[in-house]
Formats: structure tokens, C-alpha cells, sequence
């Protein structure tokens, strides 16, 4: 903990924790909103899973811009556009009132995600600029332990407020929260100069991309990172939801609890591992995701087991996401770090989006939830086999 502490003291790193931990408990507050309004309209399994690949989208087609813009463009003036962004998306959702308008929507949560994957790569490319070592680690554990606590609260809190409000009521203080994040940036005070660009949009696309080829060990690393894209549950848990918890608790509040106690222990796995996890041991702790979730599948049909192993799923994820970030941030030059972190920001959710879409069709085709989620755990088995070639072979 007074490792956590020390670095917060850093008055960048935490005014910028500040903003991270009220937009994204906005985010997963009116993303519990979202999926049980698509419940209500009576969504099928694919529109739900295509729905929930749409929030990831945008980090895939959107890399080469993404991260241009964040190599060009002062870092504050690109916040404060991207939390406007985000406003008016928001606001949007409340048009959304009949299945008619799914596809309106998928556009807005496009441009919404589309904001946030670039504010997120703004803020992970301006932290290997101004710090390093031990202190840039324990701030993406910071950053990983406010994505779950964010997770796990605005969940809960999200999933209660829209039982007895209504989806109105979420949405309109998701928005209230990014306002608050916005004035919270302007009193940001940032002694960062960026260097001067004499290349075009194009050429920096094609320097970027021609760096990234050069370096195999950051391309092996970055898809090291995109693994974690297995964890991407949203479509699962809503068809838990839907289809086997329905009678016992409604699907807003199944959805908000169920994803609340994962992120729990997203957010304390940390606390616990953290100091003890390193490039010598991170095989052994993908083998132990991989059974956690294979374990999760075996309890799934009872909610409150479910609940139980679904803990120790996130226990683990939190940790292998930072320690993964963190390889691929010490091994890029700074001048590249904000299209490198695009590019692994791409591929992290192209391996989202894959698996949101697995889980719809493979339950449209007729695998079980269960089978679902032994696949899903096997892929972090063969993880950790890909991780020992790496380290074999780079490391």
C-alpha cells in the first residue's frame, strides 16, 4: 500500500488517477444500463455480442489515427476534447427506446469507446514521459486497481440505480460524472512539451508501423497482451444472465452483481501479487486464469457459486495486464510510444471483439455456456505455452 501511496504523490499521476477513477465508474454505470435495456428490447444473442464487440471496435479500426493524434496533439487539449466526446455520446442513449434504433445505438457507443480508447492511450503514453522504473509499474497498478474498483462499483451501483430508476437515470449521471472529470482536467498542470513533428499523418503512420516490424519482441509482446482479450465476459454474463439467473434475480441486478464481485478481486488481486509477479513466474500465473475460469465453467448453473469462483477469475487478471503493459512499455522508444500503444491497444481488442463474438455464435450454433467458458480458460493455458517461447527466445 505505501508503495501506492508514494506514487500518487506524484501530482500528475494523481490528478490523473482522480479523472480515471470518476469517468470510468460513469462508463461501467451506464454499461449495466446498456445491456439490460437490450435485454427489455428483447435482443437476441448475436445483437447483444455484436453490441458489446462495438465498445471495442474502435481501438481496432481507429489504431493508426489513435495513435498519431496522440503523438501530435498536447496531451490536456486532447482530454478535454475527448471527455466532451463522451458527454454528448452518452446523452445520446437516451434516444435509444425500441429494437428499430439498435443500430443508432452501436454508432454512439462507436464514438463514445472511440474517445475513450484514445484518452486511454494518451494516458499510458504520457506515463513512461514523466516517470520510470518501479514508480511507472506501480502507477499501471494504480491504473488497474481504479479500472476494477471502477468495475466492480459502478456495476453494483449501476445495476441497483437502473432496477428502481430507469436507464434515463443512469445515463444523465454517467454524463454529470465525465463533466466532473472534465473540470477536474482543467486545473492540470503539465510541464510537457511535445517534439516537433516535420513528418506528415502518413509518414508518421508508415514509421511507426515500419519501427513496430522491425521489433519482433514488441509484436510477440503485444499479442502476450492481447491473451487477456479472453477475459472480455460482457456477453457471456449477459446471457447468464438472461438465460439461466433470470428467475432467480433480474438481469440488471444478476449483470451488476455478478460483475461486481469480479471486479473485487480484480482490484485486490494487486494488493497480494503485485510485488511478487516478474518475467520468471508469469507463465505459472496465466496456467492459474486458465484454471480459475475452467473452474468458474463447472459452477456456473448456481449463482452464488458462480460468484464464488468468478472471484478467483479476476484475482488474477488484474496483475497479469499490468505486468504485460509494463514489458511493452519499457521495451519502446519514446518518441514511438504513443502509435506502439495504439497498435497494442488494437490488437488487445481485436482479441476482445474475437471473443465477444465467439461467444455469440458459438452459443447461436449450439455449445453450451459452460463449453463457452472451458474454451476460454484453455486459451490462457496455451498463453502461458506461447509465454515460455517468448521468454526462450527474447527474454
Amino acid at each position: 500500500m505505501s508503495r501506492y501511496i508514494k506514487t500518487l504523490s506524484h501530482p500528475v499521476v494523481a490528478r490523473l488517477s482522480l479523472i480515471q477513477l470518476i469517468s470510468y465508474f460513469g462508463t461501467w454505470f451506464s454499461q449495466v444500463a446498456i445491456f439490460s435495456l437490450l435485454v427489455e428490447l428483447n435482443a437476441g444473442p448475436l445483437v447483444i455480442s455484436m453490441t458489446a464487440a462495438m465498445a471495442m471496435l474502435p481501438a481496432v479500426v481507429l489504431a493508426p489515427v489513435i495513435g498519431i493524434a496522440v503523438d501530435r496533439i498536447p496531451f490536456k487539449r486532447l482530454m478535454a476534447t475527448l471527455l466532451a466526446i463522451e458527454i454528448a455520446a452518452t446523452l445520446g442513449f437516451m434516444l435509444i427506446d425500441s429494437l428499430s434504433l439498435v443500430w443508432l445505438l452501436m454508432v454512439l457507443i462507436f464514438i463514445r469507446s472511440a474517445a475513450s480508447s484514445m484518452l486511454f492511450s494518451a494516458e499510458m503514453t504520457l506515463f513512461p514521459k514523466i516517470i520510470e522504473g518501479e514508480m511507472l509499474k506501480n502507477t499501471n497498478e494504480i491504473h488497474s486497481i481504479i479500472w476494477s474498483f471502477t468495475y466492480a462499483s459502478g456495476m453494483a451501483v449501476g445495476g441497483v440505480i437502473t432496477y428502481h430508476f430507469g436507464y434515463h437515470a443512469a445515463f444523465i449521471t454517467d454524463a454529470l460524472l465525465y463533466t466532473i472529470a472534465l473540470t477536474i482536467l482543467m486545473g492540470l498542470k503539465l510541464a510537457l512539451s511535445l517534439p516537433e513533428q516535420t513528418h506528415s499523418h502518413w509518414q508518421m503512420f508508415l514509421d511507426g508501423f515500419a519501427y513496430l516490424k522491425s521489433r519482433q519482441k514488441l509484436i510477440h509482446l503485444i499479442l502476450l497482451h492481447a491473451a487477456l482479450g479472453l477475459t472480455s465476459f460482457d456477453a457471456l454474463v449477459t446471457l447468464l444472465a438472461d438465460y439461466e439467473y433470470k428467475t432467480l434475480i433480474a438481469v440488471p441486478l444478476a449483470i451488476g452483481w455478478i460483475n461486481a464481485v469480479r471486479a473485487i478481486a480484480l482490484m485486490i488481486g494487486p494488493f497480494f501479487i503485485g510485488r511478487w509477479i516478474h518475467n520468471r513466474n508469469l507463465h505459472y500465473f496465466f496456467i492459474l486464469e486458465g484454471i480459475a475460469i475452467i473452474v468458474w465453467s463447472m459452477v456456473q448453473h448456481n449463482f452464488y457459486l458462480s460468484l464464488i469462483a468468478l472471484f478467483g477469475v479476476g484475482f488474477f487478471t488484474s496483475t497479469l495486464w499490468s505486468q504485460t503493459y509494463l514489458m511493452l512499455q519499457q521495451e519502446t522508444d519514446k518518441a514511438y510510444m504513443g502509435r506502439i500503444i495504439s497498435y497494442n491497444d488494437m490488437f488487445f481488442m481485436l482479441s476482445n471483439i474475437t471473443t465477444a463474438l465467439f461467444i455469440g455464435y458459438a452459443y447461436e450454433w449450439g455449445l453450451s455456456l459452460q463449453g463457452i467458458t472451458i474454451t476460454l480458460g484453455i486459451g490462457f493455458l496455451l498463453t502461458a505455452t506461447y509465454y515460455l517461447w517468448i521468454r526462450k527466445s527474447y527474454l
